[in-house]
């Protein structure tokens, strides 16, 4: 990966944006976008989206990912000084003791959630409390002092940061799915740069975590999108201890995963998957026989229907503060963004024939 390329990488998992707390990490994206796009703008809710214009000849695409991760909110101060704590999306309670976070305060503070010493413990009686038992140590002696760090409503993110593995790979969280946006934000580089005939979007959704809010919002708003590709990612199953009866085909540094079924446009896969052998990518399928689980599940319902596709980047070990990817993944997969914009600028749409 380009140098400057994996620093922006870097920047947007290291900018702490868990979900509803946007701001720091839509603008890292959009600072670096507006360096090629002909336009960016925003939303109230900050929703970012940055367009190549095209000839004006073929359909126009949207490339998106959401830029918020999970993490947790304070809820409460305990008159001792500690935080009670509530999840912001899918925020796993298996992994979340013994942790250093991150209170984003005005100022941000630092803490642990706490863990027991196993000395003190009870084997038998060792279970995994929910997000609301657990609580966040700041340090402070009572709520006053608490209170003169933090207040109730401030986001938590765990406090890891991006940490470089063996060959291409990648330790962090907010892989989900900051890669996402990073993969949008390149293939519109790229068609800038190859001045692409056709009209490409970049999106950088919000409160994807809770709800797919800020795809809905773009839904609506962009009528002039004649289609979604949402890139997110999805589980890697090439790790030993992921049992039997759910390992599938997705293994990390296998390139970009296509989703067949549910919100995934037929003429959508198809142009992805002739547009990967063209450009010599390798891609993985993927069933998807109810939903998708990412903002393609609102964008294909937008306004009468808009086609739309999900294309995943593998991943190991989502929503914990040590997910992994290749980035040779995010390469490839940019690479599929950019060579669909090129072979769909003769089209005219994507309708299926009925």
């Amino acid at each position: 990966m380009h140098e400057s390329r994996r620093a922006f990488l870097t920047d947007l998992l290291e900018t702490p944006s868990p979900s509803g707390f946007e701001t720091a990490g839509q603008r890292v994206w959009t600072a670096y976008v507006r360096e090629f796009a002909d336009e960016v703008e925003t939303d109230a809710y900050g929703n970012a989206v940055a367009v190549h214009e095209g000839s004006g000849e073929g359909p126009t695409l949207a490339f998106t990912g959401h830029a918020d991760e999970i993490g947790f909110i304070v809820r409460d101060v305990t008159e001792d000084g500690f935080l009670r704590i509530a999840p912001v999306g899918g925020s796993d309670r298996t992994v979340s003791k013994g942790q250093h976070v991150t209170v984003h305060a005005d100022e941000p503070v630092q803490g642990v959630i706490g863990q027991t010493a196993i000395h003190l413990r009870d084997p038998s009686e060792d279970e995994f409390e929910d997000i609301s038992a657990q609580f966040v140590d700041v340090g402070a002696d009572s709520d006053e002092d608490a209170r003169e760090l933090v207040e109730v409503g401030d986001p938590v993110t765990f406090s890891t940061t991006v940490q470089d593995l063996a060959g291409d790979r990648i330790a962090a969280r907010g892989i989900d799915n900051r890669t996402g946006t990073w993969t949008a934000a390149e293939a519109l580089r790229r068609a800038s740069e190859a001045d692409a005939d056709a009209t490409v979007y970049a999106v950088s959704t919000v409160q994807e975590e809770v709800g797919l809010n800020g795809a809905r919002m773009v839904g609506f708003d962009r009528e002039e999108v004649d289609a979604f590709v949402a890139v997110d990612v999805t589980h890697a199953t090439d790790n030993p201890d992921v049992a039997t009866k759910r390992r599938g085909p997705v293994e990390l540094g296998e390139g970009p995963v296509v989703t067949r079924g549910s919100a995934n446009h037929p003429e959508l896969v198809t142009l992805a998957r002739e547009a990967a052998e063209a450009a010599d990518v390798d891609v993985q399928l993927q069933a998807a026989g109810t939903r998708t689980g990412t903002d393609a599940d609102a964008f294909f319902t937008s306004r009468s229907g808009v086609p739309s596709l999900n294309v995943s980047i593998p991943n190991r070990y989502m929503h914990t503060p040590v997910e992994v990817v290749d980035t040779g993944d995010l390469v490839a997969v940019a690479e599929l963004l950019a060579a669909m914009a090129e072979r769909a600028a003769g089209r005219e749409g994507f309708a299926v024939e009925v």
